[in-house]
């Protein structure tokens, strides 16, 4: 099996792109396995570095021999992961689960014993933060974000009550039970805070936007799965917005194939603003729109408008060349294909948003916080792995038996988890 592109051979193949056809000098193969990861795999990484034993994989290229040519994408996508927001919105019920004084409790017990074993927050883990039963429920719902509807909303965390720390670490460990935790930065944050710190919004080839109050597109996280827990509401905005990328991706199928082959081409050029291991080059070329590896291939999205547009200091340059017409129309449709089919919903304080990134694009509206001494917007976010041996995607990437796959990990940085911003 052909092992994966060098750096050399990506920049130095030829590839030809019309509205209707690309063309590499590699064809495409559409075997199921995995060749042999082109470094060390991460499973054993040394404990006195990563707690748990495991390293974030981060990001990288995808293996260009397992890119489908846009005529082996599906014409439609059926089942539950292609749902309309008319399906969801007036019934709650469907998609927010709150918590009972039962599992509130057995949450309670389990952080308060982890806090009294004095265990690192970045070595919690499904055996030392047990859930007897709610991990049945939690069984379920995993299953439900990977393989249906994507998202859910829990509501009633006490995290009033229970304040920062204690909140972290039920979160955390009730976030176990659905993925591995995974480094979000450069600086190893296993535990991330969405709030606004004052950085120019408008730097966006320097700038994560999750540390400002502007308006973020639907996107995708570099994860499986991501969670979002309210710590404190903004004065105004702040509010989510998911879609389907299935119902969208059938959308374009139907009005706008020529955007749809734009999309699945590996034409596209990601920023990663410099949070880059030695050796790293500063951007990614890949697709938006993907195929897993195998028969009976979904449809996978990876998409960030910010880390596509940032990247005018390499397209000045002439090192790699700037977006085209048709990816400008594609950024534009693709957004506005996600706001007609989006639902909206508003995190209080105390609630738990957990969303698919395989199949399920999220936003999130422009917001002003109150002004001092009021708390800022505050959510605390996790990033977790769900590797293909436990019933993750077949993703067309080298770590996808991961367990830690994906993420950002920036040479030997360590996992930390900051109980606030920083």
């Amino acid at each position: 099996m052909p092992l994966p592109l060098t750096l050399h051979h990506i920049l130095h193949t030829t590839f030809y792109y019309t509205p209707t056809l690309y063309i590499s000098a590699m064809a495409p193969a559409l075997t199921e396995s995995l060749p042999a990861a082109p470094h060390q795999l991460n499973s054993n990484a040394p404990r006195d570095i990563f707690p748990d034993g495991l390293k974030t994989t981060g990001q990288h290229a995808p293996l260009y021999d397992h890119i489908r040519e846009f005529e082996q994408f599906p014409k439609e996508i059926t089942g539950r992961t292609a749902w309309q927001p008319e399906e969801y919105r007036g019934q709650p019920e469907k998609w927010t689960h709150a918590f009972n004084a039962e599992e509130i409790e057995e949450l309670s017990t389990a952080a308060d014993n982890f806090l009294k074993a004095k265990i690192p927050l970045t070595g919690i883990s499904k055996k030392n933060f047990p859930l007897p039963n709610l991990s049945k429920d939690l069984e379920t719902l995993r299953e439900d974000l990977l393989n249906g509807k994507g998202f859910i909303l829990f509501k009633g965390f006490p995290v009033e009550k229970w304040g920062n720390h204690k909140s972290a670490v039920a979160y955390m460990g009730l976030g176990t039970y659905l993925g591995y935790f995974v480094s979000q930065n450069s600086r190893g944050h296993v535990l991330g805070h969405v709030k606004d710190l004052g950085e120019d919004s408008t730097q966006i080839d320097k700038v994560r936007i999750y540390r400002t109050n502007a308006r973020q597109y639907f996107h995708a996280d570099d994860s499986d799965v991501v969670g979002l827990l309210c710590i404190a509401k903004a004065l105004e905005g702040g509010e989510s917005d998911i879609a389907s990328s299935h119902t969208v991706y059938n959308a374009l199928a139907k009005e706008r194939p020529d955007v749809l082959q734009t999309l699945t081409a590996p034409i596209w050029y990601f920023d990663r603003k410099g949070e880059t291991s030695a050796g790293q080059e500063e951007y990614i070329r890949t697709s938006v729109i993907y195929l897993e590896r195998g028969e009976n291939a979904r449809v996978y999205t990876k998409w960030d408008p910010y880390y596509v547009r940032s990247l005018s200091r390499f397209s000045d340059a002439g090192i790699i060349p700037p977006l085209s017409p048709e990816q400008l129309e594609a950024i534009e449709v693709l957004e506005q294909t996600c706001q007609r089919s989006a639902l909206h919903m508003v995190l209080d304080v105390g609630d738990i948003q957990f969303v698919t990134n395989s199949h399920v694009l999220h936003s999130r509206t422009e917001y002003k916080d109150y002004p001092p001494p009021a708390p800022r917007r505050h959510l605390m976010r996790l990033w977790l792995a769900t590797p293909e041996e436990e019933g993750g995607w077949k993703l067309p990437f080298w770590d996808s038996n991961e367990k830690k796959r994906g993420g950002i990990q920036v040479d030997d940085q360590a996992p930390v988890a900051p109980l606030d911003a920083e």
